[in-house]
């Protein structure tokens, strides 16, 4: 056994050695911590007002290269993503999930925009994700994978488009995970839950920023006021 081995298994030794409460004690002390683990120190960046908040997350989001848009309601949705694509030359072609959020939205008020149901195909040029949460702490969507929101939208096409509701802001990444587990239930979390802080670049090649070197080169939130 190496020096170190030896001597973490003997620090363990000893802190057993000195713990005299029964096996029943500290069985109940871990059930409690499990059951009302205890809160982290939060920095002061999140500890703001929800339009702080939201105003930090867009900032946060635009500095790394992502185009922020809101929209008062949820209705205005087809027609923000419509304008983005028409923006930026991209043809009026999405591919989404069976995400029920996105599927009640009135796609019919923009007939021009054809959408695509199931995970991403390499033909995808544009997707379109309902985000869990958008965490104001590092200007990051939270998205969780399942049929509703197909993992491969995430990384496939070259450009993603990701909707947020303004009541799934919050502050910490402790709230995000919070929000994710009161959707899904205990026992019942998504397989991947995805971290996305702006469009895939690197920097690897030659010391040059490279964008869309991991997934997608652009990338627009929308965030739903109402």
């Amino acid at each position: 056994m190496s020096t170190s081995r030896a001597a973490i298994f003997a620090k363990i030794k000893t802190g057993l050695a000195e713990d005299t409460r029964s096996e029943t004690e500290r069985r109940r002390v871990v059930e409690q911590r499990l059951a009302a683990p205890p809160a982290h120190d939060l920095p002061a960046r999140v500890q703001k007002s929800h339009e702080d908040l939201r105003a930090q997350f867009k900032g946060y989001l635009e500095g790394q290269s992502a185009t922020v848009l809101e929209v008062a309601f949820a209705a205005d949705i087809p027609e923000a993503i419509t304008g983005y694509l028409r923006a930026n030359n991209l043809p009026s072609r999405v591919r989404v999930g069976t995400d029920p959020y996105l599927a009640d939205l009135p796609w019919s008020k923009v007939p021009a925009l054809e959408r695509d149901s199931g995970h991403a195909r390499p033909a995808d040029e544009t997707s379109v994700s309902h985000a869990s949460a958008g965490i104001s702490e590092t200007g990051t969507l939270m998205l969780t994978s399942g049929a509703d929101n197909p993992v491969t939208l995430n990384f496939v096409p070259e450009t993603h488009i990701i909707v947020v509701e303004d009541k799934d802001l919050v502050g910490p990444y402790e709230a995000g995970l919070a929000k994710v587990r009161a959707k899904f239930g205990k026992g019942q979390m998504p397989r991947t839950v995805n971290l996305i802080s702006g469009p895939s670049r690197t920097g690897d090649i030659g010391g040059k920023i490279v964008m869309g070197a991991h997934g997608p080169r652009r990338m627009c939130v929308i965030i739903v006021r109402g």
